[in-house]
């Protein structure tokens, strides 16, 4: 998904489109980990740019859209643009010492 999302609608109330827009991103990632993963492949993860234009977006991790979303309409923006490119994941083994150390 490359798209600029508009948060300033003409009569439609701001907050409302702010968690339209929330929803139309949630509904997409489900959509994409739904898609039957290829041989070998562990899970979907997924590449994010993020910025206020197309010009100036930025990698950004999945887990901070929300704030990044937030923070814009906070600010007072007009629009942001997002992308979300879904790529393969695999998993890594955690280092020896990494379970260990939380239990101490």
């Amino acid at each position: 998904m490359k798209k600029t999302f508009k948060l300033n609608i003409e009569g439609k109330n701001r907050d409302r489109v702010l968690e339209a827009t929330k929803h139309e991103i949630r509904k997409y990632v489900k959509r994409q980990r739904r898609v039957p993963l290829p041989e070998g492949v562990d899970f979907w993860d997924f590449d994010c740019k993020f910025g206020t234009s197309e010009d100036n977006a930025a990698v950004v991790h999945f887990a901070t859209l929300t704030s990044l979303i937030d923070a814009v309409a906070k600010d007072g923006g007009d629009a942001f643009y997002l992308e979300i490119l879904a790529r393969n994941g695999y998993r890594t083994a955690k280092p020896a010492g990494a379970g260990e150390a939380g239990q101490a």
